[in-house]
């Protein structure tokens, strides 16, 4: 009986982990997991002209970025350069590129009280394209979202916001200017940035 009893509890475990898996491959799952973050944010965003404590803009820069790849949206935007430097350059490139976005995502805080429509998420082996229209003040844009699932959990790898994507238009620059002036140079502008951010 005792047996009998372990090899079933060993069978739900694994029913319930694969029910769990299926669920999170679903449009779904990922669509109440993006419609969970932007309530959160509007909640904590309160009334329009509200000023905000340092406490309440790290929260709110916590809350919007939690669930953003930034390793993988660096090697987007450094491209074939990300493979030929050392080890301890792409950790300082991930640490500043991860600053200056987290930053720049508080620049302007009244979009994120825009509302949101879902017009379509399309899930293929681990990999999403949410796609959906930012509503504010009468004035409609795109902004969409490319996804990945890593381990149980979804992760924005680019967005994008009326068809301009951030990775890969960070990208540009900085290919332009690694072939100019060199990645040394890219560096000392980027640590630059993020020191401002900081």
């Amino acid at each position: 009986m005792r047996t009998f009893r372990i090899a079933m509890l060993s069978l739900l475990v694994a029913l319930g982990t694969a029910l769990s898996s299926q669920a999170q491959n679903s449009e779904e799952y990922i669509k109440q997991m993006l419609v969970d973050r932007d309530q959160e944010i509007k909640e904590l965003l309160g009334p329009e002209g509200q000023e905000y404590t340092d406490a309440q803009r790290d929260e709110l820069k916590e809350i919007i970025n939690g669930v953003i790849d930034f390793e993988e949206m660096a090697k987007i935007a450094l491209d074939d350069t990300y493979n030929e430097i050392t080890e301890e350059n792409r950790s300082e490139f991930i640490d500043l590129f991860t600053t200056i976005i987290r930053d720049h995502s508080l620049n302007t805080l009244d979009i994120y009280r825009a509302k949101i429509t879902y017009s379509s998420i399309e899930v293929s082996e681990g990999n999403a394209m949410v796609k959906t229209m930012a509503e504010l003040d009468d004035v409609r844009t795109p902004v969409d979202y490319k996804m990945e699932l890593e381990g149980n959990e979804w992760v924005i790898t680019d967005m994008s916001v009326d068809d301009l994507w951030t990775a890969e238009s960070y990208k540009n620059q900085f290919q332009r200017i690694i072939e100019r002036r060199g990645f040394d140079v890219l560096m000392e502008s980027l640590r630059k940035r993020a020191a401002k951010a900081e």
